[in-house]
């Protein structure tokens, strides 16, 4: 990132900056101007990257907001609203949004760690305990994979439910990080617990009764692992963010994680962006799954294909896929995409769009998005002063 991108990213996120914490956008569109969980901790990501106090600052007030409306059960709100002295507090519009809880564990971890003081997790003890608690009980069948409603997560118009890889990777990342402080033989053993699941019925990799053997063996992927399953069978979409979380978290073979990255250096390739796509291939309108994308969406319909959740392309999950190339030692290649998302977030004067059409280039979403930028941020930093996010 040359001086010139990495200080407008570092501007952007000045602007989203609020008394209250990050928002998710420093313009006033939909709304977007609220203080959002998972955007929030993101953001945060790139604050303590950056090592500027004054972003730093704004995640301390971030995390501080999140906890403050945490629900009485233990729900982290997906975001909150502040109009003057009303507050409004949303935990999920058609659905509730299970990585608001494992993004406020994580966040809480990274600040600690950053500042090297525990205490922080002992303030925010009490509300981690409470999400702990809950997503155990999001289990349903006390089998250590999270079960997740349509909706559930940051693609929240998109068709993934059930068991989820990105949220499974989530809560793992956020119980190492959680460990990292607690050292507890406990929560070790809930960790081998959901690695061990995810190997069974994401990889394959045991001879233990998968939850849903007769849909695995129909499945038959080899190059990276599949979106999600449920009861209704597995969808096997290629998400970006998923597996980039997968390799960040050195999970699985070494052979395995080879062909999740050549698989998704072959795939970028062939993106005129030279970026991933959120998710592959997209939901066409001759496919099964077409009629659960369209009626997914409480206002306007945003997923055509190419677009959106939908096949679109976006830098913040560009930004973890370089960190997944950093981990895996593809240094130069992490490089290459670090320009490339530079080139898009430098697009129409740093507009910084939230995403991209994959075929034609076009600018989607809100501009001036946060995450945008806190994702080119993160994976700069991480290539040229050795940021590391803790892991476990």
């Amino acid at each position: 990132m040359n001086s010139v991108t990495y200080n407008k990213s570092i501007e952007l996120l000045h602007k989203a900056s609020s008394v209250h914490g990050f928002l998710a956008s420093a313009l006033d569109i939909s709304n977007y101007k609220r203080v959002w969980s998972r955007d929030g901790v993101i953001c945060g990501l790139a604050a303590l990257a950056s090592e500027d106090e004054e972003l730093v600052k704004t995640f301390e007030k971030t995390i501080h907001t999140l906890a403050a409306h945490q629900h009485d059960i233990g729900t982290i709100p997906s975001n909150v609203a502040f109009k003057g002295k009303k507050v409004e507090v949303s935990y999920g519009g058609l659905a509730g949004r299970v990585d608001a809880v494992t993004w406020f564990i994580i966040g809480v971890c990274q600040l600690a760690h950053y500042k090297q003081d525990p205490q922080i997790v002992e303030l925010y003890k009490p509300n981690i305990n409470k999400c702990l608690k809950l997503l155990n009980a999001w289990e349903f069948n006390n089998k250590h994979l999270l079960y997740i409603p349509l909706s559930g997560n940051w693609a929240d118009e998109y068709i993934t439910d059930g068991y989820v890889l990105y949220d499974q990777l989530l809560r793992l990342w956020a119980l190492k990080c959680y460990n990292h402080f607690e050292n507890k033989v406990q929560i070790d053993h809930k960790i081998d617990s959901i690695i061990e699941q995810l190997q069974i019925n994401f990889l394959g990799d045991s001879k233990a009764e998968k939850f849903h053997p007769r849909a695995y063996e129909a499945m038959a992927l080899k190059s990276y692992l599949p979106a999600s399953f449920s009861p209704s069978g597995y969808k096997t979409q290629f998400d970006a963010f998923a597996n980039s979380l997968f390799l960040i978290l050195n999970l699985g073979s070494s052979d395995l994680k080879e062909r999740i990255v050549e698989y998704s250096q072959n795939l970028l390739s062939q993106s005129k962006l030279q970026v991933l796509p959120a998710f592959w291939p997209p939901v066409m309108q001759e496919d099964e799954h077409w009629n659960l994308l369209k009626d997914n969406c409480k206002y306007e319909f945003r997923n055509y294909p190419y677009e959106f959740h939908n096949g679109g392309s976006w830098p913040m999950v560009n930004g973890f896929y370089g960190l997944a190339l950093c981990s895996m030692g593809y240094e130069q290649a992490a490089q290459d995409l670090l320009r490339n998302i530079n080139q898009l977030n430098a697009l129409e004067e740093f507009a910084f769009y939230e995403n991209f059409h994959s075929i034609t280039g076009e600018p989607l979403g809100v501009p001036k998005c946060a995450w945008s930028a806190a994702g080119a941020v993160i994976l700069h930093k991480s290539l040229n002063n050795n940021f590391k996010i803790l892991i476990d």
